[in-house]
């Protein structure tokens, strides 16, 4: 495995690299778990920008609710935010405490604030209070970046549960709706909202028909969004990765193919966090004040259609 960059040796980060083999690829040893999964399940551990992510000022004074913020995309999300000077309100699952906390901490190193609200995105009641929340601790949100969501894995149509799928849309789809719907009054000309999609929605696999369904939902939410919230000066954003390192592999994916994630793919390898914050960055900033209702792709040179 590559080793950590710190911060000190930008120079070195800065060279031109190999991006095939910038980042290690299968097989990977990480286990099956019977999620949610946590950081420390991972090995090796994902890289989400903590000895290597400059910040340079371009969120200086934002406020960002980010949803799926202990780990992951969320975790190098968060990390980034921080860095280029946003205080952030990260929201997970309650069994992720830890991860959280470890995150909570690299954004307080920053010098930024970090507050934690565990909880449930399926539930309304609770998407509401969340807002309720960070408004409370950041006097407002600039910056809506929802990342959390599930993934299961179904071989076939014999083994649909509705009440899964139901859990799926919730998480992944309703609470887009709920989330930003008590936001909205909160939210000034700049305000920003980033949803994670995924290549799924493009592309999607036979064992995650019901995932797919609801990231090709997300961007399509993001194009509508756009444009009913353009003559407020709101702009809304999705990005869509391809495979990356995440904790919900060892919570989604089958054995064989948690060992082999990212391997088929033009550069041999996964995606880490760390690669993909640079991109909620960039649309969260006044850079992309002329981007909105885009879904850009992070796939790895996979293409998608």
């Amino acid at each position: 495995m590559r080793a950590p960059v710190s911060v000190r040796d930008m120079a070195d980060l800065n060279e031109p690299q190999n991006v095939s083999t910038k980042y290690p690829g299968p097989p990977f040893e990480t286990p099956k778990v019977p999620g949610p999964a946590s950081i420390s399940d991972m090995d090796p551990r994902p890289d989400h920008g903590e000895d290597s992510y400059v910040g340079h000022g371009r969120l200086e004074g934002r406020r960002a609710l980010i949803t799926g913020g202990d780990s992951g995309i969320g975790r190098a999300v968060a990390i980034a935010y921080a860095r280029e000077g946003a205080d952030v309100v990260l929201n997970y699952l309650p069994d992720e405490q830890q991860d959280a906390e470890d995150t909570a901490r690299y954004v307080e190193q920053a010098g930024r604030r970090a507050h934690l609200v565990p909880g449930d995105l399926s539930d309304e009641s609770f998407c509401t209070d969340l807002v309720s929340a960070a408004v409370d601790f950041l006097g407002g949100i600039d910056l809506l970046t929802f990342v959390g969501g599930r993934m299961p894995t179904i071989d076939g149509i014999e083994d649909f549960e509705t009440s899964n799928w139901q859990n799926v849309v919730d998480v992944n789809l309703s609470s887009l709706f709920w989330i930003t719907k008590a936001a909205k009054r909160h939210f000034g000309p700049g305000a920003v909202i980033t949803v994670t999609s995924s290549e799924q929605a493009f592309q999607p696999s036979p064992s995650l028909v019901e995932y797919a369904v609801t990231k090709a939902g997300i961007s399509n939410w993001a194009r509508a969004m756009a444009a009913q919230l353009a003559s407020e000066g709101i702009r809304v954003n999705a990005v869509a990765p391809g495979p990356f390192y995440t904790p919900l592999q060892p919570a989604s994916d089958p054995k064989q193919k948690l060992e082999n994630f990212g391997g088929s793919g033009p550069y041999g390898r996964p995606g880490q966090p760390a690669e993909l914050a640079s991109t909620y960055v960039y649309l969260a900033s006044q850079e992309a004040s002329y981007t909105s209702g885009e879904t850009i792709a992070v796939t790895g040179a996979i293409p998608i259609h």
